[in-house]
């Protein structure tokens, strides 16, 4: 007579445990929607002209389109304007969470280098950025979290004080503004599965890492502090797809080929969200970098993972 009871309970529990644990982890969340991520690339890679510092209205015209996104999701985006050259230019800041206390920073950059559509450099890491500030804005933070869109991390001007993420890492220096970290979310959605599709800017690598091209990898330098070493584990501990951990000299090419090298020179500890960009796509500042190429279902599982890691974070 006491088994219909003690079946309930463990049915009862099971369902506690799906709905309340993701790997054992994280609450239960919303997925990222390819729908929505495909709408951003293509809003992305169709303006007028190419979306460099050459193309103002372009870069503008994006602008506009991740402030309505941003605002949409419920956030209040405000511009961060420079000038450059005589020209203008934007970040596009906005938060979610309490006002005060240590935020975490998470950012991708807009702009594009040269003549080229640039979806998966950096249009993923933006639509990543945008489905992300979707789905934030209905959890319940206790840490704020900005979402930043920078212009200007191209050449050229990358590694200058010009890079749209220096003169926000600066911002936030300046005015002693307390940050867990930053993640940039730099090129997402190019995936692929053959051997030998997968290179390493040490070759010995490929021993450690695979030949295949079907990972994102979590980067980050020595001496980048807990964040990076708690934000890499809880995102391969989430992620549906695989991720690989890599930790190197600051010096080794490609480990500081983003926007969170301008948070290192302000010792914010920051990491690299990437498929490896050029170590993978043979597309990279090309015309050929075009949304037809990309795997927006596996872009789609790195942006969860995301989201999980973030609200696992900003909740702690």
């Amino acid at each position: 007579m006491f088994h219909c009871p003690i079946r309930l309970l463990f049915v009862g529990a099971l369902l506690v445990s799906t709905l309340f644990c993701t790997n054992g982890m994280a609450a239960q969340l919303p997925a990222a929607d390819t729908a929505q991520l495909r709408r951003h690339l293509v809003a992305l890679t169709t303006t007028p002209q190419p979306r460099n510092y050459l193309h103002e209205a372009s870069l503008n015209q994006a602008a506009d389109y991740i402030k309505a996104e941003l605002a949409a999701a419920g956030a209040h985006p405000t511009e961060q304007s420079y000038q450059v050259q005589g020209r203008m230019y934007q970040n596009i800041l906005s938060s979610f969470g309490p006002v005060d206390g240590p935020r975490l920073v998470i950012g991708a950059h807009y702009d594009v280098c040269g003549e080229q559509p640039g979806a998966d450099d950096n249009g993923t890491g933006v639509a990543a950025l945008l489905e992300l500030a979707r789905l934030l804005g209905h959890q319940p933070l206790t840490c704020r979290v900005d979402l930043v869109a920078y212009t200007l991390e191209e050449p050229p001007f990358f590694r200058t004080p010009q890079m749209g993420s220096y003169v926000h890492a600066r911002s936030l220096h300046e005015a002693g503004v307390p940050v867990r970290g930053m993640i940039a979310l730099e090129m997402l959605g190019y995936y692929d599965d053959r051997k030998n599709s997968q290179d390493y800017p040490f070759k010995p690598l490929r021993w450690l890492y695979g030949s295949r091209g079907n990972y994102v990898t979590v980067a980050q330098k020595f001496g980048n502090g807990r964040f990076g070493r708690r934000f890499a584990r809880l995102y391969k501990k989430t992620a549906a797809l695989p991720v690989k951990r890599f930790k190197a000299p600051a010096w080794l090419p490609g480990i500081d080929f983003s926007d969170h090298l301008n948070y290192w020179h302000f010792d914010y500890p920051a990491v690299l969200l990437t498929d490896t960009a050029f170590y993978r796509n043979k597309q990279y500042h090309e015309a050929a970098d075009t949304l037809d190429r990309l795997d927006l279902r596996r872009l789609a599982l790195a942006v969860d993972a995301v989201l999980a890691t973030v609200v696992r974070l900003a909740t702690e």
